[in-house]
Parts: structure tokens; sequence; C-alpha cells
């Protein structure tokens, strides 16, 4: 049984973790499948938007196997958090956005994979936290990077300190949730976002998200330089061309990517 589960549909990739008995959890295995996965729809340019959920109903990832961390040596662990870290980062990294739909438990590595997608929708029963102190670890997959640029130092010290779970309002009201939804909705509403996006055009959308992903973390001139740049990789496309033909002719505009 394949441990991570990928299809595609109009544009639209879906990527399930499928360890339900586990609640998701990441062994070596899932944390490569996981990889090879991301290799592929980072290559593929039919594919304009993803969804990462987990299977069940029960969580959308636990976190690490700590079943498998039990019988791992020291070096094997470290070879799991240098996978783990590194295949958040290709996810972090794919020029096109990416939606956590978070159906249940995000703990952990769960929490670190819903932090490096663009959007997080949540159902209302979720609970979420960076869990790895009460385990005498820290959190390995950039957990410590990434919510404190999202929500601030001191209030990512308090969830990471105190190894303290929130429920889904809680984190809508901290600005990690971007909407909480019931659960027969958290799938349909996740789809209905990409297609929001899709139809705009896909090689400007990449671009967008590229300038603000790296423009965000530096001073305003080597952002405006940034954006300048993404922009500058636009100008010559035919989608720009068929964006203004369509405006002239009154329709839709048809984007192809190119």
């Amino acid at each position: 049984m394949k441990k991570v589960l990928f299809e595609t549909n109009n544009h639209l990739a879906f990527v399930t973790i499928n360890r339900p008995e586990q609640l998701n959890c990441f062994d070596y295995e899932t944390l490569v499948e996981l990889e090879n996965i991301i290799e592929e729809i980072k290559l593929d340019k039919d594919i304009r938007s993803v969804i990462f959920t987990g299977a069940g109903e029960k969580a959308f990832s636990a976190g690490a196997d700590l079943k498998e961390r039990r019988t791992l040596n020291e070096k094997e662990v470290r070879r799991n958090v240098s996978k783990i870290r590194d295949v958040f980062t290709m996810i972090e990294e794919l020029p096109q956005p990416t939606i956590a739909a978070i159906n249940g438990y995000a703990l952990g590595g769960g929490f670190e994979l819903a932090l490096v997608c663009d959007f997080r929708y949540a159902v209302k029963k979720a609970k979420m936290g960076l869990t790895e102190v009460s385990w005498a670890i820290i959190p390995g997959a950039g957990g410590t990077q990434r919510l404190s640029r999202l929500i601030g130092t001191s209030k990512a010290k308090e969830l990471i300190l105190t190894a303290r779970k929130i429920d889904a309002q809680q984190a809508f009201d901290l600005g990690i949730v971007n909407k909480v939804v019931e659960d027969d909705e958290l799938i349909k509403s996740s789809i209905a976002l990409s297609e929001e996006i899709m139809k705009n055009g896909p090689l400007a959308v990449a671009q967008a998200k590229y300038a603000i992903n790296y423009g965000s973390n530096v001073d305003m001139k080597t952002g405006l330089a940034i954006e300048s740049k993404a922009y500058e990789v636009i100008i010559p496309t035919k989608d720009r061309i068929e964006a203004l033909q369509a405006f002239n002719e009154k329709r839709p505009a048809i984007f192809k990517g190119e």
C-alpha cells in the first residue's frame, strides 16, 4: 500500500498522507515517497495548484513516527530529520500555490507540513501545535523559523516552549489558518480556492508567489528588486499577450502557461 497518494484533476493535484492507522505520521519511507511526488509536481507544468491532506478523519498528520524513532540509532535519526526538513523545503519552494487541508490533528511535523503550504484551511475539530519539546526534542523541519515569521517571535515561543495544542479557531485568530470550515466543506473549500487562483495566468501566479516568498524576509529595496526580476520573466510570455487580447475582445482569457 502506498503511504502517500497522488492524483491530478483539471490542473489540480491532490497529495494525501496515507497512514490513517498511524495518524498519518511520517516514517522514512513516507518521506521518500513524498519527496518523489513533490519532484514530479515541480516539473509538471500542467499542475497549477496542490492540495495536501491526510487520509481518514482523525489526522492531517501527527508528525514523526515515534515508534520508528525508537528503533533508530543517532545516525538514522539525523537522516530522518534532514530528510523531512529538505522535503518540506521542496514543498515550500514549489512554483504552484499549495493548500493544507487540515482534517484533524496537525502536530509536530504535521503542523510543520501545514506551515510550508501557502494556505491553511482547517476543520473545526482540528488540533495543531509544535509539541516537540514535550518529547525532549525541538521542531526540526522548520517550525521554529516559519511559525515565528508567521505570527511573531513572542507568540511562537509561547506555543513552542509550552508544547501547547490549539484548536482551529485559535489558529485562525493567530493568523495561522486562513479559514475554518465544517468537516464536509474542507476539500470543497480548498478546491474552490484553487479554482479561484487557477483562473489567473499560471506563470504570473508562480512569479507573484516567488516575489512574496523571497521578498518577505529582506529589506524593501532588495524586495523591490526581486519583484522587478519576477516581472521581467512575465513580459515576454504568450499569456500576457493573451490577457490583453481577451480584454480587447471582451472574452475570458485562455491561459496556457506559456
